[in-house]
């Protein structure tokens, strides 16, 4: 008999729940997403010291669409797509564009066709990516390769995507992000209840392995603070960020075993506050020339 496939790792994540929870969340997301607006600005700040002139961009995750206008400000000129795995977040995105290209036209009318008018929407996973090889030279991501159901892959569809010399630069979290809330859970149930994120090195060596070269990688925490678990729990929910592995509850969890991870989370509070810990991983890497075919002939360049 063939051998079985081997069993499905309960802590990755369910590509499914990821689509739902964020096409849930496309209502409530812009109120609640201070820390992703803030994350997005500085992986901005970080492009400006790089030389690129891209004619086409791709916006991988793009939600309701915040880095559109600072990316079509920057180069005026590229055509961008904005792809998004959930449709209501599109929606939005594609909303926002047009009342910020109708604002634009009245003050900037050399800007009114590219803010927003030059953007194509598409909806699908960043793991499954529907471009043929080699479409874009710039690759933006904002926190949305955690919710990849299949990070390497991912990050190869991202290279496969990019043309020779083109840039990838995202941002995702770390194996801290939410520590609090890992940790009140603990003991609780034999669920998952916190996403297992992945660790800058092993994200740098995925990269190589990807096709790129000399990825740079940069970490940093960020705290949000709660006056109580309720509210974190809200701004989850709120940006989407709720629990999508596919060990989580499928049911409700129980008044005691939730007052327990209550109590539990309570002894993090400091200041008054309870604290929400976030590793904040940024990379950027340039996708390298292919040195083998697909049939797996080495390809030699001849220049002068």
């Amino acid at each position: 008999m063939p051998a079985e496939d081997p069993p499905d790792d309960p802590g990755t994540v369910d590509a499914r729940a990821v689509r739902f929870h964020f096409a849930r969340a496309a209502a409530t997301y812009d109120a609640a997403a201070v820390l992703q607006r803030e994350i997005g600005r500085r992986m901005a700040e970080k492009l400006d010291v790089v030389k690129l002139v891209p004619a086409v961009i791709l916006d991988a995750g793009c939600g309701t669409g915040d880095a559109l206008a600072d990316l079509v400000l920057r180069y005026p000129d590229a055509r961008l797509v904005a792809l998004d795995v959930a449709l209501p977040m599109l929606a939005a995105a594609r909303a926002k564009a047009a009342e910020r290209r109708s604002t634009l036209s009245r003050l900037l009318s050399a800007l009114s066709g590219g803010a927003g008018g030059n953007v194509g929407y598409v909806c699908a996973d960043v793991g499954r990516l529907p471009f043929a090889a080699g479409t874009f030279d710039f690759a933006w991501s904002n926190l949305a390769l955690q919710w990849a159901d299949d990070l390497p892959h991912a990050l190869a569809e991202l290279g496969r995507v990019l043309r020779a010399g083109g840039l990838v630069t995202f941002s995702t979290f770390g194996p801290d992000t939410l520590r609090e809330l890992r940790a009140a859970f603990a003991g609780v149930d034999r669920h998952s209840h916190v996403s297992r994120f992945v660790d800058m090195h092993d994200i740098g060596d995925m990269l190589v392995g990807a096709g790129f070269g000399d990825p740079v990688m940069q970490m940093e925490y960020m705290t949000l603070t709660y006056a109580d678990a309720w509210a974190m729990v809200r701004d989850l929910k709120a940006i989407g960020a709720t629990n999508a592995t596919k060990a989580r509850p499928r049911s409700l969890m129980g008044r005691r075993r939730w007052e327990r991870a209550l109590a539990s989370l309570e002894t993090a509070r400091h200041e008054g506050r309870i604290p929400a810990t976030f590793e904040v991983i940024y990379g950027h890497a340039w996708k390298v020339p292919a040195k083998r075919t697909a049939e797996g002939h080495a390809i030699v360049r001849f220049g002068r």
